[in-house]
């Protein structure tokens, strides 16, 4: 380093005052300078630097085509002489100097995004050495410019996410206001490297201010299935929502055109397509806040509220890992004494046990691990619950996180004769999110009056051995509801094939699915049913638009599972149905036995009539447990006992 140091001074001393190049020569050594500095600390490299950047600036006057680039390598030499030394002169210089430097560089500029960022990061410092909030909200405002200049795939934007989250975190210290948390960890979770674990450090971030608990339920809802919630806010945000006048009702019409376009953009990406869609995200994101500042639409598609994700609990408690909510009531904390390393195992130790379902004798692992699970985890919780005065036989959410998800918590027991499992005491069910859930109770089927029902089977598939029990379990359904539905319609062999199955669920709002389910592990939206021409995959059914779905059975095999790295994402084909919109659904843990599949099935349909001889989606928990209850008379394994779960209302 001391040699590039020496080089440069030896260039300079060629290139005497008037020298067309002694401005670059001065700038060169105070660059070299600034990286011995960084190496070494020592400060009297700093100052000679920072004397050397004065120099070059008064080479580049104004009109200078190099000016900005002096004006901002001087503001930058100071705020580390700050950052040494404390001196809140040189900081105060550094401000102007960077504002100096914007000035130069208007919108269109190559530079624009830094000059904004480098104005932010010193206004910041400027805030955390004083205190005054105007210095930080002018911050906040300028690293908003400069991520909208630097849009995905640009490599400037995870340096714009983390500084913009950073200064919102700090102005939420301040001043409390829940929706500057809100959009940090919005930010947050566009971080490449972010997962599971944001949500496990933002439970400790939530306590620093009172109502800690109701902040970790609202960061936890926001670090999970991401993808689903980000392609929800580009599906039908205004339903039950008009906006007021002409401007609203414009801005609507330009907002769903903009949603189109960038859904339709995303399912054909290709790396020729990334432009458009960055400058497509660009114009939707603007659209978006303009309608923000329409009266009473500041919370427009930004993450829900605590208030609003307690309505999922309105029907019964929610249990979150560890903590429980309650309609009308605060979160309860509950401490659960396991690590996130037992957790690991235990979900590692499950895998290795599913893995071989079907092929040996594996029960007692299955009953070991079951029975750790209760100890560990479900006990406590349901101790929780008694005390609480949730009633036996209650019906209890599960919204698993993290390697949860990969668990059986609905099966957890002591396995002991006079010892009631989690089955005999709570009827089971499991939501993604708790704003999924939220939506599935307030979506209202537009098709009340009249029910249409389609039964899918594919045992003869493109790829994939024959299925001998899908014939008489889909006639078994047909006996037990034509005469209930107002319309039952049954596609079975050939004409089971992908378009015969998506142009019936545009008629039909309730589907019952057999055939093989197909997981892809490593390209979980490549995960398919198996139908007579190609694979049904989920990125087929996230570009549907169907009217009115209520309720799917996937009696197909692994239909609940996602992809092991990103747990928390629930990308899986249980999911994309739900998230397509059906208010309830079954679907499967594992591999799926066929004759077990068939008692199932046979049991469950009398268990989804109501009283007046109707279907009612919300009853499918209840008829599975039922049904299931039916199978540990006949000898059924005990996996197959426990491998359909219900996900939604």
């Amino acid at each position: 380093m001391a040699g590039d140091v020496e080089n440069c001074r030896a260039a300079l001393r060629r290139c005497p005052p008037g020298h067309p190049d002694r401005s670059q020569s001065v700038n060169n050594l105070a660059l070299s300078l600034g990286d011995r500095f960084r190496q070494r600390g020592v400060p009297s490299d700093l100052d000679e630097r920072i004397e050397l950047n004065w120099a070059a600036l008064l080479l580049r006057p104004p009109g200078h085509s190099d000016r900005s680039q002096s004006l901002s390598n001087l503001a930058a030499s100071l705020g580390d002489r700050f950052r040494q030394r404390g001196v809140a002169s040189d900081l105060d210089e550094c401000i102007e100097l960077h504002r100096a430097a914007l000035l130069l560089r208007p919108p269109g500029h190559s530079d624009r995004s830094q000059s904004l960022g480098n104005l932010a990061l010193s206004l910041q410092d400027r805030f955390r050495q004083r205190g005054v909030l105007s210095d930080l909200d002018e911050c906040i405002e300028l690293h908003r410019a400069a991520l909208l200049l630097r849009p995905s795939g640009h490599s400037g934007r995870l340096q714009s996410l983390n500084n913009l989250a950073a200064s919102l975190r700090d102005r939420f210290r301040q001043r409390g206001l829940p929706s500057d948390l809100d959009e940090t960890f919005s930010l947050f979770l566009q971080l490449p490297y972010i997962s599971h674990a944001v949500s496990r450090a933002d439970l400790t971030a939530a306590n620093v201010r009172r109502g800690a608990l109701t902040t970790a339920v609202e960061l936890v809802e926001q670090g999970r299935a991401v993808f689903w919630t980000q392609l929800t806010r580009l599906s039908s945000p205004f339903d039950g929502l008009s906006l007021p006048g002409d401007t609203g009702g414009a801005l609507a019409e330009e907002f769903e055109q903009l949603s189109f376009r960038l859904r339709s953009a995303f399912d054909q990406s290709t790396e020729d397509q990334s432009p458009q869609i960055r400058q497509l995200a660009i114009q939707w994101n603007d659209v978006v806040s303009r309608i923000r500042m329409l009266p009473d639409l500041s919370r427009f598609l930004l993450p829900p509220l605590f208030s609003d994700l307690q309505k999922a609990a309105e029907e019964g408690p929610v249990i979150i890992v560890n903590a429980s909510q309650y309609s009308n009531q605060n979160p309860v904390h509950l401490p659960i004494d396991v690590t996130q390393a037992e957790v690991s195992e235990l979900s590692s130790d499950f895998q290795s046990v599913a893995e071989q379902f079907g092929s040996s004798d594996h029960q007692n692992k299955l009953v070991s691990i079951l029975r750790k699970l209760w100890h560990d985890i479900v006990d406590p919780i349901v101790q929780a619950l008694r005390k609480s005065n949730v009633r036996h036989g209650s019906r209890i959410w599960w919204c698993p996180t993290a390697e949860f998800t990969l668990l059986p918590l609905h099966a957890a027991g002591p396995y002991e004769r006079e010892r009631d499992n989690l089955s005999e005491i709570y009827i089971s069910s499991y939501t993604p999110t708790l704003a999924t859930l939220v939506r599935a109770r307030q979506r209202v089927s537009q098709y009340a009056s009249t029910q249409y029902f389609v039964a899918i089977g594919q045992e003869n598939p493109d790829r994939g051995k024959e299925l001998r029990c899908v014939a008489p379990e889909l006639a078994a359904i047909a006996q037990r509801l034509v005469p209930i539905v107002s319309s039952f319609t049954s596609l079975e062999d050939s004409d089971a094939t992908v378009q015969g199955v998506l142009d019936a669920l545009n008629h039909n709002q309730w589907l019952h699915l057999a055939c093989h389910g197909m997981p892809n592990r490593q390209r979980p939206f490549e995960s398919s049913f198996a139908m007579r021409d190609r694979p049904l995959m989920i990125k087929d059914i996230i570009r549907s638009n169907w009217q009115n779905p209520e309720f799917a059975f996937l009696s197909a095999c692994h239909t609940t599972v996602g992809d092991e790295k990103n747990p928390d994402e629930s990308i899986h084909l249980a999911a994309a149905m739900q998230f397509s919109g059906f208010r309830s659904v079954i679907g499967s843990m594992w591999f799926v036995d066929d004759e077990a599949a068939r008692q199932v099935v046979s049991a469950f349909y009398d268990k989804l009539i109501d009283d007046s001889g109707r279907l009612d989606c919300t009853r499918a928990a209840v008829g599975l447990h039922k049904a299931v209850r039916k199978l540990r008379r006949n000898n059924i394994p005990l996996e197959q006992q426990i491998v359909f779960v219900h996900i939604g209302v």
